[in-house]
């Protein structure tokens, strides 16, 4: 008889493959991926432009420094960190802090209060659910005409917030603190898409908008737009770390998971929820299998299948106890 105190202990995310978008941590992502069991397969949707190389952030530290504005929101402890070094470098790194030191400044949550804090300087407020709709909710009841508002970027857009602070009447300086340009190697998102097409995948995750509109401009040139769309709606959960990054998707028809606190952890533990729940189990033969994207746990127990035999197991679950036509197995 199977004794289950004899089951080997597996992570929630065996037998699943999770695919990164990421450029920016990405190694840290797919490490949490992998603790818990999961396939990864990386391929980043974007580069980063060098800080130290972007004028349209120097054109912005200048701007702030001759015309100091009335508020200043940092969004990214790393972006925050960036600016500052950047600015050292350019020369301008005194004359910035100054700056900042006479301005109400916000930070989006408590690792933008570290580098805020580690530059020398103290935010004025930072929401606790680290949310920049409270930053703009904060914002709008302060009252805004009249105000300059300076908002450090980072490489996402912020649909509706700028447009509202101008509709209160301010007047918004954006802080590039990088860019976002297409991958050098387009290869990796190439095989990224056909996995997903393919649904070789089980999950998607996007850490940033920019990233998951560059996956769907990609899909499109190659003209896989519209089986990219079908495979993230139906079989391959889209898997974003908040509701910014999930705007391209959305736009598109695609219905998203996210956690409810926007960091790497809570999304690797939803992964770790939403999967396992999807997975397919049945009785079979005195046993519980449970199908996965690429093995099956059996009474517990993982069992790798080959890709061939997992799309015919797929294939005889939807219907368990009926006869598939081989043609519909020769499909599959």
């Amino acid at each position: 008889m199977y004794d289950e105190q004899q089951q080997p202990e597996h992570g929630p995310l065996e037998g699943f493959t999770v695919g990164v978008t990421a450029a920016r941590r990405a190694d840290e992502l797919g490490a949490l991926l992998q603790r818990r069991g999961a396939a990864v397969l990386h391929a980043p949707a974007l580069r980063i432009v060098p800080l130290a190389d972007d004028s349209e952030l120097l054109a912005a530290t200048k701007e702030i420094i001759q015309r100091t504005p009335d508020v200043v929101v940092a969004t990214t402890a790393i972006g925050f960190r960036g600016w500052i070094e950047a600015a050292d470098g350019w020369g301008l790194g005194e004359d910035l802090l100054a700056r900042l030191r006479g301005v109400e400044l916000l930070a989006r949550g408590p690792k933008v209060k570290g580098a805020v804090r580690a530059a020398g300087l103290t935010e004025d407020w930072s929401p606790s659910s680290e949310s920049m709709a409270e930053v703009l909710d904060r914002l709008l009841e302060e009252g805004v005409e009249g105000r300059r508002v300076a908002i450090q970027l980072h490489g996402e857009p912020l649909p509706g917030f700028v447009e509202s602070l101008k509709a209160g009447g301010a007047e918004v300086l954006g802080v590039p603190v990088y860019r976002w340009l297409p991958p050098e190697d387009i290869g990796p998102v190439d095989r990224l898409l056909d996995a997903t097409v393919s649904r070789g995948l089980d999950a998607v995750t996007f850490t940033s908008a920019p990233a998951a509109a560059s996956l769907l401009s990609r899909a499109e040139e190659r003209g896989l737009l519209p089986e990219l769309l079908a495979a993230l709606n139906h079989d391959v959960v889209p898997a974003c770390v908040g509701p910014v990054t999930a705007l391209p998707l959305q736009a598109l028809g695609v219905d998203t998971v996210q956690p409810e606190r926007f960091r790497l952890g809570p999304l690797v533990q939803l992964l770790c929820q939403e999967l396992p729940g999807r997975a397919r189990s049945l009785p079979i033969a005195g046993h519980r299998v449970e199908i996965r994207g690429h093995a099956v746990l059996v009474d517990g127990v993982l069992r790798p299948v080959p890709p061939a035999g997992m799309s015919l197991l797929r294939a005889l679950s939807r219907r368990p106890g009926w006869v598939v036509p081989r043609a519909e197995l020769l499909r599959a």
